[in-house]
């Protein structure tokens, strides 16, 4: 049904989900982009919903857009060769292509239920175009990494974007090894006089800390700490993080998918931060170290490489569905991720009849082990109906068209 009115009710919605609640055959009332009740009540337009599992909108919290066009290239390497790799194409890959990748992957992930996404890569004026037609939510900036760019010219184009209504700047540093120390002085300097946050791999590899370690007599967290960049960090990887280290870190990404293909090894211990009340998040990584984009994938990785490591299944379905939801909304400043009063109104509808045995019990099981972006049947966010059956079809052709182009580029 075509949503007509500012208000408008999702009724009999038959599961709505929260990583802390099931509610059965309720109401879910929309108005001005925000969830106005949860329950019998109803006001204007009414959708009907007793098909549909209603999840809060999953949120991507480091990847690479335009490196979707990298999928399957180098696929066996490991990380440092493969990043040699990918750097050396980088190098002619022009702003004007990397949108067109860009589009191709917010198809993507938007069709499988992503609602908002953080990007680390050359393109954020792009970024913030795409998300503004697309009606995803971004945050993305400029990335220093200095053997590509200059950081003076970095920090002169971060400056020139401003925050919109679905699109955030933030500071993107590639790595520690990948920067001098000035540049992360410059990103520490930057991100605070324009209120954000930076997005940074650390720790990612066993090669890293010690590389870091020899060259500042330090550890990567370390470092961060020593220069006051730590509470202004977004960390993603962390797999050979020092367990005293944990006491500077605030903001982690979890991406166990990238790091078991890349080989990366050690160990994001997810339960420490749990502990320690860190803002833990996940990400697919990019879709060339990934190589899907799907976050149900991610949020099953994320739990079966826990208990693996853990020997416990003390990480549970619900850890990782809270951390692809409401922390992810944490990470972004928004009033987001769960199904309640006054929180955003970003949702996925799932189909209900793959999720079965269908039992109240069972449902956060489902999602987290069982789903798949396929079962994503129709998205809001805002408020607004981004992705439906009919909005399937526009992105069909469109992505034929994308492919087409990007064809000519692809490795």
């Amino acid at each position: 049904m075509e949503i007509r009115n500012n208000t408008y009710t999702l009724k009999k919605c038959k599961y709505i989900v929260n990583y802390d609640s099931i509610i059965e055959d309720s109401n879910i009332v929309i108005q001005d982009g925000k969830i106005k009740e949860v329950g019998n009540y109803s006001e204007g337009d009414e959708i009907e919903c007793n098909q549909y599992i209603v999840i809060p909108g999953l949120v991507n919290a480091h990847t690479h857009t335009p490196m979707i066009v990298l999928r399957g290239y180098y696929d066996d390497a490991e990380l440092t060769l493969w990043l040699e790799k990918m750097w050396d194409f980088e190098k002619e890959f022009k702003q004007s292509w990397m949108d067109l990748a860009s589009e191709l992957a917010i198809i993507e992930m938007l069709s499988k239920g992503t609602t908002a996404f953080v990007d680390m890569y050359f393109n954020p004026e792009g970024i913030e175009k795409l998300s503004n037609m697309y009606g995803i939510r971004a945050a993305a900036g400029y990335t220093f990494l200095d053997n590509l760019y200059d950081p003076y010219e970095i920090d002169k184009k971060q400056r020139m974007l401003k925050k919109k209504e679905m699109f955030y700047p933030i500071v993107n540093v590639h790595s520690i090894y990948a920067n001098s120390l000035n540049t992360l002085k410059l990103a520490k300097q930057l991100a605070k006089e324009t209120d954000t946050w930076i997005h940074i791999h650390v720790s990612e590899t066993r090669k890293e800390i010690y590389e870091v370690k020899k060259r500042y007599g330090k550890f990567p967290v370390e470092l961060l700490h020593d220069y006051e960049i730590d509470k202004l960090s977004q960390m993603v990887h962390l797999g050979w993080v020092a367990s005293w280290e944990l006491n500077y870190v605030y903001k982690a990404t979890h991406c166990p998918t990238s790091n078991m293909k890349l080989a990366t090894a050690g160990f994001f211990p997810f339960k420490e931060m749990l502990e320690k009340n860190i803002n833990i998040t996940l990400g697919t990584d990019s879709a060339a170290s990934n190589n899907s984009l799907d976050m149900f994938r991610e949020m099953k990785n994320a739990v079966l490489l826990q208990r693996h490591s853990y020997w416990d299944a003390s990480i549970k379905a619900y850890h990782a569905f809270r951390s692809a939801t409401f922390e992810g909304y944490k990470l972004l400043g928004i009033k987001g991720g769960k199904i309640e009063k006054d929180y955003i109104a970003d949702l996925v509808l799932l189909d209900k009849n793959y999720l079965y045995p269908l039992r109240k019990d069972r449902i956060l099981s489902h999602i987290v082990y069982n789903a798949v972006g396929e079962y994503v049947k129709k998205v809001i966010v805002n408020g607004k109906m981004v992705y439906d059956e009919e909005k399937a079809k526009i992105f069909h052709t469109r992505r034929l068209e994308l492919l087409s182009l990007i064809d000519q580029i692809v490795p």
